[in-house]
């Protein structure tokens, strides 16, 4: 036999691995505004060549768009009109959360009736007064159920007005002192912008009210639009910035939300330091002007969405975005995937603004979100003594968007967006107390 023999051969391979830089150039790519400013703030304690500038300080006139029709010029405290009614999760999520409270049923039955009440804000809808009418209770008595509704998730649900929604959420962060309630109390003059006459009024600084200020627009004025399909109000800054203009919609990087990155040498710092800082700067500028560019593009083919909510939004795809714009569909996967835009109606998250097209072949398109919206809408809509079946919905919707839909597929989206089924649903509505006569008291 022979023994067998060693043969030394070359086998050509590919292999893609990514370097330090382009490691670091995707990280940056994907990541919001916060996680940025603590890499930068990691990268510039370690660099000398690093300077970081805080973000500008923000106007008092220049409030983000949610605030709009919660802040106006005209006092500050009124509420915009909402056009849709309460979400039905957000009604679901307190009527969960009070079940849980295991209540007596005294204090159940003026819990229901402050939960019927809500607003799509998340705040009151109705006087206190009314609930003491309609549940034959004392004001002492809704006031203390009132206070254990106010201490649900998201923080300022429940809450009687705008500065007890915020109250609410500065006492949860733990920054409610005397002078952030001297300016609560004065939100028409923060509104109006006359900072000398509220620091005057309340007694402190022009910085201390800067201070306040820069908390309260981080807060969300409205808490109860979380639940609302698609568009989730947060309480962190936003990555871009949209705004009604005499000639239509503008976007723009929220500055306010980043710091300021500088590279200038120093003599504490070596070559390769400053070579690295160079490059970080490259990194950060294209991470904003391609977060800017994908910006602009779904705002150009979601303007309905920003004017009328989630029932608006039209079909698209991250892979006819990326087509649109010359770039890899993984490229506009990273940009979105923590991104978050601010606009009149709430902020939205960049990732939730794409929806696939239903319908076709003879029936009309219309995305998978603009249909789990109009679910939504009807649920919202609904009889609560007689709601809705899935296939009632599927009928409704069908009838509504000339699209047919499957009973499954609404139990699908149905629990998406976190609506219960329809017997969970159902609830007996709270009647006013009658008075003598025969009319509702209060």
């Amino acid at each position: 036999m022979r023994s067998p023999q060693q043969r030394i051969g070359l086998t050509q391979t590919q292999r893609l691995e990514l370097n330090t830089s382009l490691q670091a150039s995707i990280a940056i790519l994907r990541t919001d505004a916060a996680g940025l400013t603590r890499y930068l703030e990691e990268q510039a304690a370690e660099n000398p060549h690093l300077r970081l500038e805080p973000p500008p300080q923000p106007s008092l006139q220049d409030w983000l768009p949610r605030w709009a029709g919660v802040l106006s010029s005209g006092g500050g405290l009124g509420l915009a009109a909402e056009t849709a009614d309460t979400s039905p999760s957000l009604i679901a999520h307190v009527m969960d959360e009070i079940e849980k409270l295991r209540l007596n049923p005294r204090d159940n039955k003026i819990a229901v009736a402050l939960a019927e009440v809500l607003e799509p804000s998340g705040w009151l809808g109705a006087e206190l007064s009314i609930i003491v009418a309609e549940t034959g209770s004392s004001l002492a008595e809704v006031e203390a159920v009132l206070h254990r509704l106010q201490q649900f998730e998201p923080t300022g649900v429940f809450a009687r007005n705008l500065a007890d929604c915020l109250r609410l959420q500065a006492i949860e962060a733990e920054a409610m002192d005397s002078e952030m309630a001297a300016v609560l109390a004065h939100l028409d003059l923060l509104a109006a912008g006359d900072l000398a006459k509220l620091a005057k009024v309340c007694g402190i600084s022009e910085a201390a009210v800067l201070q306040r200020f820069r908390i309260i627009r981080a807060m969300n004025p409205k808490p109860g639009a979380e639940f609302a399909s698609i568009s989730a109000a947060q309480s962190r800054e936003p990555d871009l910035v949209v705004k009604a203009t005499a000639t239509g919609w503008s976007i723009a990087l929220n500055r306010s939300a980043l710091p300021t990155l500088r590279v200038e040498k120093s003599d504490a710092g070596s070559v390769a330091g400053f070579t690295a800082a160079k490059a970080l700067e490259r990194m950060v500028d294209a991470r904003n002007a391609t977060l800017l560019l994908v910006g602009r593009e779904i705002l150009l083919r979601q303007q309905e969405a920003i004017r009328q909510g989630p029932i608006a939004l039209q079909p698209m795809t991250m892979a006819e975005l990326a087509e649109a714009l010359g770039f890899h569909e993984s490229t506009i996967s990273r940009v979105v995937a923590g991104a978050s835009l601010d606009s009149p109606r709430g902020t939205w998250w960049l990732r939730q603004m794409f929806s696939p097209a239903l319908g076709g072949n003879g029936q009309p398109l219309i995305s998978g979100a603009a249909m789990r919206g109009r679910l939504a809408r009807l649920v919202a809509a609904e009889n609560p003594a007689r709601p809705l079946s899935d296939e009632a919905l599927a009928m409704a919707l069908a009838i509504d968007t000339g699209v047919t839909i499957a009973r499954r597929t609404v139990a699908k989206y149905r629990e998406a967006e976190g609506i219960p089924i329809a017997g969970r649903r159902k609830r007996k509505p709270v009647l006013p107390r009658m008075g003598r006569k025969g009319r509702a008291e209060g």
